[in-house]
């Protein structure tokens, strides 16, 4: 039997230990040691599918224990919160209290290292809708966006529980497009509520659109009501677009579906929309083909946010779930 000297096994021991360690950290990358606490030490790294869900799953709880030291960030990070640039330590970094919930959508881009996240946690004790774009440089987040919702409605919340299962649900293999034809798809939708044309981008017919919760878009969605201020124009996705309700967005900025994932069919975008209400009132046409002039009773507002869609095999978009908040008019990005 072969023996080993002291040394030896000592030398044999300690390798033994460093290789557990690396089996027990690398979930989180592809081919590459744990990240650790934040240093300066620079990492050639390259995130899989689920190791970028495993970090973003990391950033939220690192949210809520307000301890930024617990994921990778570089040392120059940028992080925009609501237009504003922050640093570590600030804004949901001291403010989350709890979550996340049960309501999480991640969009991992192994292909751009990048990630998209929408959930609720709870801030300064509320519920809050959160979408979080994540950017990855050679292993370390380099840029962070939040997105923070909040004063949801109570009667919204029951949309905010769980994910719509279209939204999880996987692609057959066989069936599954390349992000990039995904990240066009979902930019069509920009283009389609921009240009008050739904040709512009291709609706399937059961698209239902969700904001901070609420069904705003759908199949089963009906004419609004005119005793609620707004014509009574159609509920589906391609009628609304089509009636020219939402020509009081005069522009949509800062334009980007930055993450797609063809497991699952969805495309994650930031977008911001600007409306000066100057070019109010305009001709709407409502369900029943008549047309009637609208003079919408708001005051000026921008309104960033963030959407992710759901594109089906047949290259349509299905599901839309959206969250934004209102800002002053005008507002910078913050980048």
């Amino acid at each position: 039997m072969r023996s080993f000297s002291a040394p030896l096994r000592a030398a044999a021991a300690l390798a033994a230990a460093l290789l557990a360690l690396a089996a027990a950290v690398q979930p989180y990358a592809v081919a590459s040691p744990a990240y650790g606490r934040q240093h300066d030490r620079h990492y050639d790294r390259h995130y899989d599918r689920q190791g970028l869900i495993a970090l973003t799953d990391a950033y939220v709880a690192a949210l809520v224990a307000h301890d930024p030291s617990q994921v990778p960030l570089a040392h120059d990070v940028r992080t925009v919160e609501n237009l504003q640039p922050i640093q570590p330590g600030e804004g949901l970094w001291s403010t989350t209290t709890g979550g996340p919930t049960d309501f999480q959508i991640h969009v991992p881009d192994p292909r751009r290292q990048t990630a998209g996240y929408l959930g609720v946690i709870e801030d300064d004790g509320q519920p809050a809708l959160v979408a979080i774009r994540l950017q990855l440089d050679h292993g370390r987040i380099v840029q962070a966006e939040h997105l923070v919702a909040t004063d949801l409605a109570e009667a919204n919340l029951e949309n905010l529980q769980t994910p719509r299962p279209g939204l999880l649900a996987e692609v057959p293999r066989r069936h599954r497009l390349p992000e990039r034809t995904l990240r066009t798809i979902g930019a069509t939708y920009y283009d389609a509520l921009d240009g008050n044309d739904s040709s512009l981008a291709p609706f399937a017919d059961d698209c239902e659109r969700h904001e901070n919760g609420l069904v705003t878009a759908g199949p089963d969605v009906p004419p609004n009501d005119p005793s609620t201020g707004w014509p009574a124009v159609p509920g589906d996705c391609k009628g609304q677009i089509d009636s020219q309700v939402f020509t009081y967005i005069k522009t949509i900025d800062d334009r980007r579906v930055f993450a797609a994932d063809p497991v699952t069919g969805l495309a994650m975008g930031l977008s911001h929309f600007r409306q000066p209400m100057d070019n109010t009132p305009y001709d709407v046409v409502t369900v029943d083909g008549t047309v009637v002039s609208w003079d919408p009773d708001f005051d000026p507002f921008d309104l960033p946010a963030a959407h992710i869609f759901k594109v089906g095999a047949d290259r349509r978009l299905h599901e839309i779930e959206a969250m934004g908040f209102v800002a002053p008019p005008n507002s910078p990005s913050g980048w």
